[in-house]
């Protein structure tokens, strides 16, 4: 095997060398240090010369790991401009009531989480009391910063909201109690408290994600001239073990690389996750620090308390340092809960040096090192972090903040593996924790079986003090306003055209709703309002059209010449571009979406949101992060192109969508359409811009599905526009040579329309049976309002569903036929009052032909005859040698 080593140098050889004799003599100098004190010594001075050629703007390589102590020295940070003293005093307050009222809550068995702000408690306070701005910041006027809230740290916003006024002991006694309609959500969810939470963040790794791409929209609406958000920051506060979630770190290059300084993230180092070490055998803020560095992101480490500060300018030979970077950090998990000789022989004793050094420390000393010490549990460091974060431009900022989880909780608690899961405190804990905060709670309150919440009074020093500082930062946070918006409605130009159909001209309904799209941009109020998102294959769409027009985002602009710069559709980037054509990630353009569709809230600015991807790889692959937009009550029009099994012809198994309306039918905040004609998608789309844009806003947004299979657009018959929105309508009266002829009813949604329709004219010219064909817009809408009416029933009233309506008085069986699998038009079923069955395409995806899948799965039109006549066989209509006389004539 080569020497990598060698390998290395001999590359190095290879670059031309002006000197090489002195090139020699930094290597000789080198390995005299490491012969002489040591190779530690050695790479002390390699780090040292690199990071003072870094500071000196010499162009080097950047390090991807520093050692294992804070990125800011004692000596160099600022003044702490707060009165520490008032601060520690109101973050007392936080954290008993955060426990208590968790523990509260264990009585009726609603669980809750006391160790993770426990351990986080200042990383917010000091956020809170000096940098996170308002709604009314006077430089970021109804926007404010956003805060993305870990999860399971929101006991303790809670806990400051009742400390400020926003929430009542009634509140905090509802804690995950919200059935009866005044409690307060377990996380961050603005559906359920919308005028507190702003972003739904505990499905970990989707918060991170989304404050990447929340960062980089704000910059896109500046960019854009839409409003201007420079002094809104962006902060994310997450788990160590949550940056395991590939979503967490899936999007760190593209912040790095478009250099958003307006985005911080504050990682909560307490090195544990739910159920145990994050990283037993290693250390996770060093691996975190080195992919951070290296997807482009300035990197703060804030580790150590201010106790430690005298070990670390007693360490003359590096031996501390050395300690700290080898130990692993289930071991240093272990010494926050062991006794000081444990540590003296464990940490000290592995080194002479360590070892004197260790002598000269006394046991109180050493135990609040390793106990208690930690750079998260100082304002004065965390301040230093966040201060030295918004400061630096360039490049976003990462803080990697060391705590320990279940800090000021008692031993019992502290560092320990099982602490996710343990959901209350003993009285005995509750008054040692008192006792360690300093609270003037008397023992007769304690004495009980309920802790008592605690408050020190609205008119005390410390609520003043703590509404003082939100109303100089611009009034309180975290806080979600909407001030509506409305916008106008447009213009009927574009939809008419729909409505007249494409005569002999074959257009598929992707290109329908594409064009639709480019022509509602050129509104003059509404248009710029759009944004079109899609993960790459934007020709695929068609949408290669918008690219000179409206242009591709890119804060950089277009820096070189398009290869295609002569052609009529060029690729075109611009600063102010319209288009977000974010590369092969549906996660990502799904944040993308998400910022867009919450803008109305976030920075009082409606925006429309048009995300288009091959429907395949959205809600199956995406589908948590659909929760999440639903849970931040976002608006806009999410399209599954290239939708069904079998239109994808020759892509196969993993491109054939079988089964996204099926799951998109599970979230509540969907309508999900799947329209098969031109006039159908336009009613969707100009009803969907009303319910959501309009003076009666909803909070839903809208996925249809439209194909990719260019069929003839026919004209809109009159008074069908209640049919396609409630998801039902008769298209056509099938013909009869009698009356008595037997009769069907055909059923379909999207393309499998066209199917039918070829099936009513066999049936009618060779079988001698009339068929009616109905257009099911939306299978999912049509269940949706028959639940209602279930529900009414139940109250007393009277209510019939609309799909039994619709049907009452058309004669024969139903047969429901689409490109999904059954279970899609299967929803509906049971409001059917005529004998009811479905033709779809269950099963896996393949290879073939339009008509060749469409035979396998037995969804083509011969097969919807012969289903048919199968179904008036069973009722009588038709002789059963009719079935089989079918069956044979098309090979089935």
């Amino acid at each position: 095997m080569p020497d990598p080593v060698r390998l290395r140098l001999s590359a190095l050889d290879q670059l031309p060398d002006r000197d090489p004799e002195e090139t020699a003599e930094w290597g000789a100098s080198l390995d005299a240090v490491a012969a002489a004190a040591g190779t530690h010594r050695a790479g002390q001075l390699v780090r040292r010369t690199v990071e003072h050629a870094q500071a000196t703007g010499i162009d080097v390589p950047s390090l991807l790991e520093t050692d294992y102590i804070n990125s800011i020295p004692t000596g160099a940070e600022p003044e702490f401009p707060g009165d520490e003293a008032m601060e520690a005093r109101i973050t007392a307050w936080n954290r008993w009531n955060a426990a208590a009222m968790v523990t509260r809550g264990a009585r009726y068995g609603v669980g809750g989480h006391i160790a993770t702000f426990a351990s986080a408690a200042w990383l917010y306070e000091t956020g809170f009391q000096h940098f996170f701005r308002g709604k009314d910041a006077a430089d970021a006027p109804g926007s404010g910063d956003q805060l993305f809230i870990q999860g399971h740290a929101s006991p303790g916003i809670y806990a400051r909201a009742f400390l400020d006024g926003r929430l009542t002991e009634a509140h905090l006694d509802n804690f995950r109690q919200e059935s009866g309609g005044a409690g307060l959500p377990s996380y961050p969810h603005p559906r359920r408290l919308p005028w507190l939470w702003e972003f739904p963040t505990v499905s970990m790794g989707i918060g991170p994600l989304s404050a990447i791409y929340q960062a980089r929209f704000n910059r896109y609406l500046e960019n854009r001239g839409i409003k201007d958000t420079s002094a809104s920051h962006v902060w994310a506060f997450l788990g160590d073990g949550e940056m395991d979630e590939p979503e967490s770190t899936a999007a760190l290059a593209l912040a790095g690389r478009e250099g958003l300084d307006n985005l911080t993230f504050v990682i909560n180092c307490n090195l544990q996750r739910l159920d145990g070490p994050v990283r037993a055998n290693f250390k996770i803020v060093q691996e975190l620090e080195a992919q951070f560095r290296a997807a482009g992101w300035n990197v703060i480490k804030t580790l150590w308390g201010s106790a430690w500060d005298d070990l670390l300018r007693a360490d003359t030979t590096g031996a501390l340092v050395r300690r700290l970077r080898e130990v692993p950090d289930a071991q240093f998990q272990t010494y926050a809960t062991r006794d000081v000789a444990y540590i003296r022989d464990h940490f000290f004793g592995t080194d002479p040096a360590l070892a004197q050094l260790g002598a000269s420390l006394s046991d109180a000393k050493i135990a609040e090192c390793f106990h208690t010490s930690r750079g998260g549990h100082e304002p004065r460091k965390v301040y230093a972090a966040y201060r030295a974060a918004v400061e630096f431009k360039g490049a976003p900022t990462v803080v990697l903040a060391q705590t320990v989880k279940g800090h000021t909780l008692g031993e019992g608690f502290q560092s320990r593996n099982a602490n996710h899961q343990m959901k209350k405190l003993t009285l005995e804990q509750f008054r040692t924790m008192r006792d360690l905060l300093e609270l003037p709670i008397p023992d007769s309150e304690l004495s009980g079986d309920l802790v008592p919440y605690a408050h020190p009074g609205p008119d005390s020093p410390e609520v003043r003090y703590l509404q003082e500082r939100r109303a100089a930062l611009g009034g309180p946070a975290p806080a979600r306003r909407v001030h509506q918006v409305v916008l106008p409605e447009p213009s009927e130009k574009a939809f008419k055209a729909l409505e007249k159909g494409s005569g002999s001209q074959e257009v598929a309904t992707t290109m329908v709703i594409v064009r639709l799209v480019k022509d509602l941009m050129r509104e003059k109020e509404s248009g710029r309002r759009w944004v079109p998102i899609v993960p790459d294959e934007a020709r695929t769409f068609g949408m290669e059209s918008m690219f000179p027009s409206a242009g591709i985002y890119s804060p950089l602009g277009q820096t070189y010449e398009s290869v295609d710069r002569d052609q009529l559709l060029h690729y075109k980037e611009a600063v102010n571009g319209q288009i977000l054509n974010e590369g092969i990630t549906e996660a990502g353009s799904m944040a993308d979406f998400t910022a867009a569709a919450t803008s109305y809230a976030t920075h009082g600015e409606p925006m429309i949101p048009f995300y288009i991807f091959y429907s395949m790889f959205g809600w199956q692959r995406t589908g948590d992060q659909m929760w999440a937009l639903g849970d931040q009550l976002g608006r806009g029009f999410i399209v599954g192109a290239t939708a069904g099994r079998t239109t994808l012809t020759g892509e196969g198994l993993q491109h054939a969508d079988g089964h996204s309306p099926l799951i998109a039918s599970t979230n509540p905040a969907a309508l999900t359409y799947d329209p098969a004609f031109a006039y159908e998608v336009g009613v969707i789309v100009k009803d969907g811009l009303r319910r959501m844009y309009g003076p009666d806003a909803e909070d839903v947004f809208y996925y249809l599905t439209v194909y990719n299979e260019p069929k003839p657009q026919p004209a809109m018959p009159e008074g069908v526009e209640e049919g396609i929105l409630r998801g039902l309508y008769r298209f056509n009266e099938g013909s009869a040579p009698s009356a008595e002829a037997p009769r069907v009813q055909l059923m379909a949604s999207g393309t499998a329309i066209h199917w039918v329709l070829e099936a009513q004219r066999l049936l009618a010219e060779q079988w001698g049976v009339a068929a009616d064909v109905w257009s099911a817009t939306s299978w999912s809408e049509l269940r949706r309002d028959a639940l209602s009416c279930d529900a009414a029933q139940l109250r007393g009233e009277d209510r019939v569903p609309y799909v039994t309506r619709a049907l009452r008085g058309a004669r024969g069986p139903v047969l429901a036929v689409s490109d999904w699998m059954r279970a899609v038009p299967d929803q509906i079923s049971q409001w059917v009052e005529q004998d009811y069955s479905s033709l779809g395409t269950d099963g896996f995806g393949l290879s073939d032909t339009r008509e060749a899948a469409r035979r396998h799965f037995g969804v083509d039109p011969q097969s919807i005859v012969v289903a048919a006549l199968d179904r008036l066989a069973r009722a009588g209509d038709v002789k059963r040698e009719t079935v089989l006389a079918a069956r044979e004539a098309y090979g089935l």
